[in-house]
């Protein structure tokens, strides 16, 4: 009797298609049957709700409120996290001194968790005592309460997302930026170009697929924001901090609607596909690959 001889090659190729169907596509399809039906409990069996919970979006004023959150904290931060990540990657790349002190500088943030990353900024927002009270007094300004003003919480927390993330884009952009032909840069120069004009015209529409690169993950990260917003704000004050996947988890697990969080799951989904989709589409007509 001959021994059945699998490939190794074709291990290594079923292997993540298994985790990745267990743990990405069943829970998706699981979501999209789940939104369909009303859950049981031990007394009432389940119901066919058909498309009762998507009419409930329609008019969910909460969830409406958790979009405009996302769409400010998104349009607000993703711009600024490429900003810093190319300066930070233009200023590590100049060969100045203290360069590795620098690098590790800008990527320690990264490094650490996030909620250790709330923990620290929620003293730098304690009123009277923490850091920045303590500047404002030095300068003669009243103290505020940065995490229990609506006025300033959304900005506080966005503050805490552009400091872990820019350390870690900017790796990113470093590794662009190393790739970039010297004789493209020093042809320029030739011709009478600043070192301005060689940044605008030469080096950053080389960047650009990397731009495409971190904008949408950005984006993707900015919809899945959740573990400092439950440190600092818990969604708070009058839901000025809830973002999408904060609400899908107090829907689903603090109110336990769980039919309803399917909804609103596959709801994330197909928005951040269409995002992303449209965001790979404008973008890539203006990458400039070669």
């Amino acid at each position: 009797m001959k021994r059945l001889s699998i490939p190794l090659s074709l291990v290594l190729l079923v292997f993540p298609l298994t985790i990745l169907a267990a743990f990405h596509h069943y829970p998706a399809v699981k979501s999209l049957v789940d939104s369909f039906w009303k859950a049981g409990t031990a007394r009432r069996p389940g119901r066919f709700a058909g498309f009762e919970y998507y009419e409930r979006m329609l008019t969910d004023d909460k969830l409406h409120q958790v979009l405009w959150n996302n769409v400010i904290y998104s349009s607000l931060t993703i711009p600024t996290v490429i900003f810093l990540a190319i300066g930070m990657a233009l200023l590590v790349n100049a060969k100045l001194p203290g360069t590795w002190l620098m690098r590790t500088s800008f990527f320690l943030p990264t490094m650490m968790p996030l909620i250790a990353i709330a923990n620290i900024w929620m003293f730098f927002y304690a009123p009277g005592f923490g850091l920045i009270a303590q500047l404002l007094s030095y300068f003669g300004l009243p103290p505020m309460d940065f995490l229990n003003n609506s006025d300033t919480s959304l900005a506080s927390i966005m503050a805490v997302s552009v400091w872990h993330q820019a350390g870690l884009y900017m790796i990113f952009y470093l590794a662009a930026l190393q790739s970039v032909p010297n004789n493209l840069k020093e042809a320029a120069k030739l011709e009478g170009a600043s070192s301005i004009r060689v940044f605008f015209d030469v080096v950053l529409p080389l960047l650009m697929p990397t731009t495409i690169f971190v904008s949408v993950n950005a984006l993707i990260g900015s919809f899945r924001t959740i573990d400092h917003i439950i440190v600092m704000t818990n969604g708070g004050p009058n839901n000025s901090t809830a973002l999408l996947l904060f609400y899908l988890y107090d829907v689903t697990f603090t109110y336990r609607d769980f039919s309803y969080g399917a909804t609103l799951t596959v709801f994330m989904i197909f928005l951040l596909g269409f995002i992303a989709l449209v965001q790979f589409r404008f973008l890539d007509r203006r990458a400039h690959y070669r």
